[in-house]
């Protein structure tokens, strides 16, 4: 059974920053490119970056680059998100997905449940 868990949300003030972590099992995490995509409140689903299963091949949402990093510890079978000088508009639930955008843009992906964070002063 694929399962992902993501952890790490919570309230984070403008300009600080924040780490979130996905735990992956059921599936073997290295062979798998990875996502984040956030959902905010009365919007639509939004994918924000992916790595290849290397690790060495980031991809960024535009409203997210040059601000947030995606990583990957494959020996953790974890993917993380760096999330540095948040906005309010990146108040959203945050989940991860197998696959990369390519995968996610056709609707059938595993997802966790989520993280939820919150920017806000």
């Amino acid at each position: 059974e694929v399962l992902l868990v993501e952890s790490g949300g919570g309230m984070v003030q403008p300009g600080g920053s924040l780490t979130l972590a996905c735990a992956a099992s059921g599936f073997t995490f290295s062979t798998y490119s990875m996502s984040w995509v956030r959902l905010a409140p009365g919007k639509g689903l939004e994918w924000v970056s992916d790595i290849d299963s290397g690790g060495s091949i980031e991809t960024y949402g535009d409203s997210v680059k040059g601000r947030f990093t995606i990583s990957r510890d494959n020996a953790k079978n974890t993917l993380y998100l760096q999330m540095n000088n948040p906005k309010p508009e990146d108040t959203a639930r945050y989940y991860c997905v197998r696959g990369d955008r390519t995968t996610y843009s056709t609707g059938y992906y595993f997802r966790g449940q989520g993280t939820r964070v919150t920017v806000s002063s």
